[in-house]
Order: C-alpha cells, then sequence, then structure tokens
C-alpha cells in the first residue's frame, strides 16, 4: 500500500503525491497538540473533582483516623472525670470528715478556666467542634486534679497533725475519780446554789478536798486571764488548740503559768474553795470554738465503757450546782 498522500491531477489525470508544506505540517500538529491538551485537561479536571488521587486518599484516611482517636480520647477523658468524682466524694465525706474539715466547695472544684477566646487557635478545621470540646474537657480535668491534689496536702497535714490533735483534745478527768463519786454536778440547766434560780450549768463539778491535784485533761497553752470571771475564784484557762479550751476553777493553788506548755496529765494546780464556791471543789468546763460542750463526753480514755456509762447517768442527775 502506497505511502503519503496522494491526489489525481485534473490535466493529465495521473495520480501525483501530495507534498505537504512546512506550514501545513506545523498547523497540522498545532491542531492535534490542541486537541490533546484539552483532552488531556478534560480527564484532568473529571478525575481531580470526582476522584480522590493517592495523596487525598491518605490523607483522608489519616483525618478518619485523627477523629476516631479523639473520640476515643474523649471517651478517656469522661472515664477519668468519673474517677476524679469518685475520688472527690471520698474526700469530702470520709477523709475530710476524719479529721475534721471542711468540704471542698463545689464552686472551688468546678471552677473553669480562661474564656471562650482561650480557644480560638482551634477555629477553621473540620474537626474543629470535636477538638475545642475535648481541649476544654482536658482543661477542666487538670483544673479539678489541681485543686483535688491541694486538698490532699492538707488532709496529708492533718494527717500528720492526728496525733498532736489526739493529745491535745481533752480526754481524762481532771481530777482522781476511780471510785466514780467525785461528781457532784453535771452540764445543763442546774438550780443555783446562792441565787435558788435555775441556770446553765456549762461545767461539771468536781468534789473533793482541798489540795487534791488538779490535772491537765489535754495538752496545751496556759492562757492569760483576761479579765476576771466573775465568781471563779482562782482559776486557770488551757488552749488546747483546734479550737478547744478548758477551764478549772475555784483552785486554792496555781502552779503554772500564763504562756507555758503543759502535757495531759500534769498537776497545774489544786482543788481550792476559792470564788463563788459553797464547798471545796473544782469547777471544770470544755468549751469548742468558744461554745460550752458537756465535758462528760470527754471522759474516754480513763474510764471504761462501763464506767463510761455510769458517768454519763451520774453527771445527768438533776442536782443542785456548786458554784
Amino acid at each position: 500500500m502506497p505511502k503519503g498522500k496522494y491526489k489525481i491531477n485534473p490535466h493529465t489525470l495521473e495520480l501525483e503525491q501530495v507534498r505537504l508544506r512546512a506550514k501545513d505540517i506545523l498547523m497540522r500538529g498545532g491542531y492535534y497538540l490542541m486537541g490533546g491538551v484539552v483532552f488531556a485537561t478534560i480527564i484532568l479536571f473529571v478525575a481531580y473533582t470526582f476522584f480522590d488521587s493517592p495523596k487525598e486518599l491518605m490523607q483522608k484516611r489519616e483525618i478518619q483516623q485523627y477523629a476516631m482517636q479523639i473520640e476515643l480520647l474523649n471517651n478517656r477523658v469522661d472515664q477519668l472525670a468519673v474517677v476524679l468524682d469518685d475520688i472527690a466524694e471520698r474526700d469530702d465525706n470520709i477523709y475530710r470528715t476524719i479529721f475534721e474539715a471542711e468540704p471542698v466547695p463545689i464552686e472551688e472544684r468546678r471552677a473553669g478556666i480562661g474564656g471562650s477566646e482561650r480557644y480560638s487557635h482551634l477555629k477553621g478545621y473540620e474537626n474543629t467542634k470535636r477538638i475545642t470540646s475535648t481541649s476544654q474537657k482536658i482543661d477542666q480535668l487538670s483544673r479539678e486534679l489541681y485543686v483535688q491534689s491541694k486538698s490532699f496536702d492538707e488532709v496529708y497535714k492533718l494527717a500528720k497533725n492526728k496525733a498532736i490533735m489526739l493529745a491535745s483534745i481533752p480526754g481524762i478527768q481532771p481530777i482522781s475519780n476511780k471510785d466514780l463519786k467525785r461528781i457532784a454536778s453535771g452540764f445543763g440547766y442546774r438550780i443555783h446554789p446562792i441565787y435558788k434560780t435555775l441556770r446553765m450549768h456549762e461545767g461539771i463539778d468536781f468534789t473533793a478536798p482541798i489540795g487534791t491535784p488538779i490535772y491537765a485533761t489535754g495538752d496545751g497553752v496556759v492562757e492569760r486571764n483576761k479579765g476576771r470571771m466573775s465568781g471563779y475564784g482562782k482559776m486557770v484557762k488551757i488552749d488546747h488548740g483546734f479550737g478547744y479550751e478548758t477551764l478549772y476553777a475555784h483552785m486554792s493553788k496555781i502552779i503554772v503559768r500564763p504562756g507555758q506548755k503543759v502535757k495531759r496529765g500534769e498537776i497545774i494546780g489544786y482543788v481550792g474553795n476559792t470564788g463563788r464556791s459553797t464547798g471545796p471543789h473544782l469547777h471544770y468546763e470544755v468549751r469548742k470554738n468558744g461554745s460550752p460542750i458537756n465535758p462528760v463526753h470527754f471522759f474516754y480514755q480513763d474510764l471504761t465503757p462501763e464506767e463510761y456509762e455510769k458517768v454519763i447517768e451520774i453527771s445527768s442527775r438533776p442536782t443542785q450546782s456548786m458554784s
């Protein structure tokens, strides 16, 4: 088959080979080239519009993986929040209760961090809402962990001071009372021995001979008397810390001085009949944060359970006070 292109010469009626000029060849090549470019453009447009490239497919898989990891992280944060809530509840209702500490206010535990602008750098992404939510949860959890850590620091200090507190809180009777016959009048409303009217008796009266030793009922510091306390005669007040104070009145002799540290069981003076008193006895009071408390509740260290029950029964009898 002949190569090239031929046409019939109308004058000679012979086939003659058509010889293309360079211009024609260039124009034809240009047409083919333009057609190829247009076709390739259409193919690329369709491919990039409706089909993902390998790189895009890989990026989409990575984004899906990140989204799944964020979701898992969210779940972990929620679980940790539940655990922290349980720790906080035990802290408030067990640990801090044991050491007589107030619970941490809920407003302090739940206090947020920063404002909405704190997360502005996370805006503009496909998963902005999810990432911001997770960041807020983590920040809140961090804040609550910090508060809980500070609470445990306080509980730790309280635990270290527990031994000191137990030694300081009044825990014995102020005079020797082995036969349990020394209690003359208990805490509560009693007939006043002088005025013969019903008045609040804020302590316990122990009858004993003049010169009977009086003991500090807990570790503490002897207070300086601020003004005279009417009718109490010679008296000693001891600050035991932790809000506790004890008072010993109508003494015949005081052998401690203001500012002196005393230990539980240490002799601080002797029974007398000074002040407004109807006979030799010791008037003993216990106060917590300035309010009187029934001293009988603190006689637990030198009594058996049976003796303690008997002391409660004796002190509750409606007798007349001695001062």
